[in-house]
């Protein structure tokens, strides 16, 4: 059997490097512990092992680009979970999850299963996780998070076909949400318990195949600040864009421990880009000033400013 080698590249953004080995086999027991749809074990089966090896860290500015040093999928700390699920067609054949430190797995990121020979489309998810989030990967085409918040997300689909001459397979993940930072610039008052951030369009779930929102209504996030009073507050949250780059309003409430509504900000016509993070800044407890500015962070570190 021939293993791959995987060689990484410089990339835009962040990108989440998985290698397959597929190998002839016959289907096993472990498989059948993640195997969906158990007719599918008729015939002769492959052993298939995905494994997430790379990180690849490069900035793009507007001019000029640099790279970072590569990092194991272990040490990027802000994915916590990897989901791999093969269809055939919308079926679902196989599917697997990983949570970073529950002990359910030798090494996290390799995966470890069979599947009977045929064509199958192979979606991988690498994303944050916190206790209580709820996740769903339904298909090629329907995936989101179903809880409070949406996290920082990688994900890319491919072709793979297994045959009795086994395969080798490598799939790049790019990260496919964009973010927003949240900073004030007064001190937080007493009083002040939760910051809910409502966006006008963009999603909590996306297409895995496009990297795009399945839907472009808006949501709703509340964050619990976890600055002390008299102190500013920086909060983040993610959310899926309709298309590549996407302008929308941005209200944010501040709310008291009842929910009651003590401050109403809006900003108007905010940029978004996938792979991107838009910085919003400004007074966020005077009533009086209304004024944001927000920068537009072009490879997840870069900042681009704007003001309105």
């Amino acid at each position: 059997m021939k293993k791959s080698n995987l060689k990484i590249a410089a990339l835009s953004g962040m990108a989440l490097f998985v290698s397959a080995v597929v190998s002839l086999s016959s289907c096993s027991a472990d498989a059948e512990e993640v195997m969906n749809n158990s007719s599918q074990l008729s015939g002769p089966c492959a052993s298939v092992r995905v494994h997430v090896s790379d990180f690849s860290i490069s900035v793009e500015e507007f001019s000029e680009g640099r790279t970072r040093a590569v990092q194991d999928v272990a040490d990027y700390t802000n994915v916590k979970a990897v989901d791999l699920a093969f269809y055939a067609g919308d079926t679902e054949i196989l599917k697997a999850t990983q949570v970073k430190g529950d002990g359910t797995y030798t090494t996290f990121g390799e995966f470890d299963c069979s599947l009977p020979l045929g064509t199958y489309t192979m979606v991988v998810v690498g994303r944050g996780w916190f206790d209580g989030d709820v996740f769903t990967l339904t298909s090629p085409t329907e995936a989101g998070y179903t809880s409070g918040f949406t996290r920082e997300t990688f994900c890319a689909t491919q072709s793979v076909t297994v045959t009795a001459a086994g395969a080798d397979v490598s799939i790049a993940l790019n990260r496919i949400n964009s973010g927003i930072q949240i900073m004030s610039t007064d001190g937080r008052p007493a009083g002040v318990a939760k910051i809910r951030t409502t966006y006008a369009a963009g999603s909590k779930s996306f297409n895995p195949t496009t990297g795009l929102a399945t839907s472009d209504t808006g949501f709703s996030v509340t964050n619990t600040p976890s600055a002390t009073v008299g102190n500013t507050i920086n909060t983040g949250n993610f959310v899926f864009l309709a298309t590549d780059e996407q302008t929308m309003n941005i209200t944010i409430e501040v709310l008291d421990g009842s929910g009651n509504v003590l401050f109403t900000k809006v900003a108007e016509d905010v940029p978004f880009k996938r792979n991107r993070k838009t910085v919003l800044s400004g007074g966020l407890f005077t009533a009086a000033s209304s004024s944001f500015s927000f920068r537009l962070d072009t490879g997840w570190l870069q900042d681009h400013t704007v003001n309105f």
